[in-house]
């Protein structure tokens, strides 16, 4: 895959991320990431709180036979969790996946990105 038609984290601070993918460039709180696209993570739309934490249902919307590998940023203070459930889930699809604080898995994922690896991520932006 070519690297510049994967989306990648240009900023982040403490609520705000700044994502590019090719020109442009969209800024989010929380996001999720897939090799050929992106969108803000609404946290509604599974019920996700900071406990327990990362739902099944937000990492199911980034996989596809595609992924090679997902990145989990659980916040800049790593206090968003991670159901057991989600990394039973990914597990059982034997895929590659980190669990980082986001400063961390920002970092991951974007080096990752830039060895052509095909990445999914969820950023968490503060806490």
């Amino acid at each position: 895959m070519n690297e510049h038609h994967a989306p990648r984290i240009v900023h982040l601070s403490w609520g705000q991320m700044e994502v590019a993918l090719g020109e442009q460039v969209q800024r989010f709180k929380d996001c999720k990431l897939w090799p050929q696209g992106t969108a803000p993570w609404d946290w509604n739309e599974s019920g996700t709180r900071h406990s327990p934490g990362i739902q099944p249902a937000d990492v199911m919307s980034l996989l596809s036979p595609e992924v090679e590998a997902v990145i989990l940023g659980r916040g800049m203070l790593s206090r968003l969790g991670v159901c057991p459930e989600t990394e039973a889930l990914l597990q059982a699809r034997n895929l590659e996946y980190h669990l980082l604080p986001t400063r961390e898995a920002v970092s991951l994922y974007n080096d990752l990105v830039r060895q052509g690896k095909k990445v999914a991520g969820l950023f968490h932006s503060t806490c």
